[in-house]
């Protein structure tokens, strides 16, 4: 006689726990970006207005980085915040990395389309258990 054993996900600890890990490994590429265009601001204005996206934005967008991984890795507002994530995520992969001749520029906007995948995925299913939104 066989003994059949649950996977893994259908464990609710086990779940809890990877849906919190994903969130944070998801987010935490954006709260260390937020910190960093905050310690270099002026590179990063300079940068962003270099490519026809006003420097007055940056505030807006460290905002976004930093509060809004925040948020994921706390599962706080999920869906809504991981839809503002996944559509800059797209909008930073054509306006930055559109130059799909360059190797490294197309790398990282296929980054960027994944993430945004991620953040979609998210959208769809929420934070999961180890979450604010679950509580």
């Amino acid at each position: 006689m066989s003994t059949v054993t649950a996977p893994l996900t259908h464990t609710p600890a086990l779940r809890g726990a990877a849906d919190l890990a994903g969130r944070t490994l998801l987010a935490s590429l954006f709260v260390i970006s937020g910190l960093g265009k905050l310690a270099a601001y002026a590179g990063t204005a300079g940068y962003m207005e270099s490519v026809g996206v006003p420097g007055a934005l940056l505030p807006l967008v460290i905002a976004l980085e930093v509060v809004g991984g925040v948020a994921i890795v706390a599962g706080y507002r999920t869906r809504i915040v991981a839809s503002l994530l996944a559509a800059f995520s797209i909008a930073s992969a054509v306006i930055f990395h559109s130059n799909l001749g360059d190797q490294i520029q197309q790398i990282m906007f296929l980054k960027n389309i994944a993430i945004a995948g991620g953040f979609i995925t998210l959208v769809a299913r929420g934070a999961g258990g180890w979450s604010v939104d679950n509580r």
